[in-house]
């Protein structure tokens, strides 16, 4: 399909800007690298990134590239003052095809440097509802005006910025610190920012999910999204390894999602996410780093799902209609290896049925004489539980994970998602 190819080129495109501005590097190089990316993707005159200063309410220029850039990097701007400072007040991108006729915009810079702007891109760099700063790009190099497609594709630029920013501090954090518990709290924090704050709510399904992070800090990921109104995803990926390389790969793995999501306007193609992330993993990570994951798309008007594993402990589906569940297996191998299709199956899903699905957290649990949970217990629990909500289903696998361990220290995520049809 040429939709899906030409959205694969785009991810892999934008995959190799945000490879560049997640590379471990001192933060002021890491900024102009952004810049400079951001110029040549817009194929503007000029770009900019400020960052912001919560104490002080103003934005810094960091970095402003163009033949006048030296020059504005002296200024900064207060928060809601001209074009910058109001999209950091309100947190919105502005698409401006000719400043001079918004009223918003400030003249006095292009006085100050006899630069003349004509059109912009202005998008604010957030991370969990909190301002890092605005990034911007200025004037067309043709002579034209940026469009819509400009616009969606800087606003996916701008949010893997904010994560390469978040990720860069808290891994100077860890570089700074010899110790190993800073280095672990830091790779939590990467982890618990990435996940969703909240989860969606529907009218035929009932969810629920929980991630409880090790003292050993693993790379798990999950994730139960509305892709349309009539689609659903539900996503789990376990990367291996520990700590802040593992933290990493979980925010490309985040991102990737974001970046489809934005791109693949008008339909999720899940056959096409999964093969892309995977290409994206495979340019990205060393050959001893790498993810097993499962991909569920979830149609509501028909209750069919589509089913995609790529090494993952399989999924559960408990149906009133079977005596045991079924086991979500099919699919291919784990991401980041090599190139390859997957494979993917489809299943009927109706009122009552039960869809779990987990990381290795869960199942290899184990107690101090180094038992593990195993899949058997975790079968017997949800069926003793299958008439219950979600989160009934959900805080029973926990209790009795718990139960088991016995206050044994863990040395993985505990990674679990329960989904129940109304």
């Amino acid at each position: 399909m040429q939709h899906d190819g030409y959205t694969l080129e785009r991810m892999r495109f934008l995959h190799e800007v945000s490879q560049k501005i997640s590379e471990k590097k001192p933060l002021p190089r890491l900024l102009a690298e952004i810049m400079e990316n951001s110029k040549g993707v817009m194929q503007a005159e000029a770009s900019s990134l400020l960052l912001y200063d919560p104490d002080e309410k103003t934005l810094s220029f960091q970095v402003a590239t163009g033949e006048k850039g030296k020059m504005i990097k002296q200024y900064s701007v207060d928060l809601g003052s001209g074009i910058a400072g109001w999209v950091a007040e309100h947190k919105k991108p502005l698409l401006i095809e000719d400043c001079y006729g918004d009223p918003r915009f400030d003249p006095a810079y292009d006085k100050q440097t006899k630069f003349t702007t004509k059109s912009m891109i202005c998008v604010p760099l957030v991370r969990k509802k909190q301002l890092i700063g605005v990034i911007q790009v200025i004037n067309k190099v043709d002579g034209g005006t940026f469009d819509k497609e400009d616009l969606m594709i800087f606003e996916t630029l701008a949010a893997q910025c904010a994560i390469a920013i978040e990720n860069t501090k808290l891994v100077e954090l860890q570089v700074e610190s010899e110790a190993l518990e800073r280095e672990l709290n830091t790779a939590r924090d990467i982890q618990q920012t990435l996940l969703p704050s909240a989860l969606p709510e529907f009218d035929d399904i009932d969810v629920a999910a929980q991630l409880i992070p090790a003292r050993q800090v693993g790379g798990d990921y999950y994730n139960i999204v509305r892709v349309s109104e009539k689609e659903s995803l539900f996503f789990v990926a376990d990367v291996t390894g520990k700590g802040i390389p593992a933290a990493l790969i979980v925010s490309t793995i985040h991102s990737c999602l974001r970046t489809y999501m934005t791109l693949a306007t008008g339909s999720f193609d899940l056959m096409t996410f999964a093969i892309g992330l995977n290409r994206v993993l495979v340019e990205s990570t060393t050959l001893d780093k790498f993810a097993t994951a499962w991909f569920g798309l979830y149609h509501h008007e028909t209750g069919m799902l589509m089913s995609v594993n790529a090494g993952h402990n399989p999924p559960y589906l408990f149906s009133q209609a079977t005596a045991a569940p079924t086991e979500l297996d099919a699919g291919g191998l784990f991401l980041g290896v090599m190139e390859l299709q997957f494979e993917h199956q489809q299943v009927q899903m109706n009122s009552g049925d039960v869809l779990v699905f987990f990381s290795d957290g869960v199942t290899e649990a184990e107690n101090r004489k180094e038992e593990q949970y195993e899949e058997h217990r975790l079968v017997e629990v949800v069926v003793r539980e299958q008439t219950q909500s979600a989160t009934t289903i959900l805080a029973a696998i926990e209790a009795d994970v718990s139960r088991h361990v016995a206050g044994a220290q863990q040395s993985d995520d505990f990674t679990c998602a329960v989904v129940k049809i109304r």
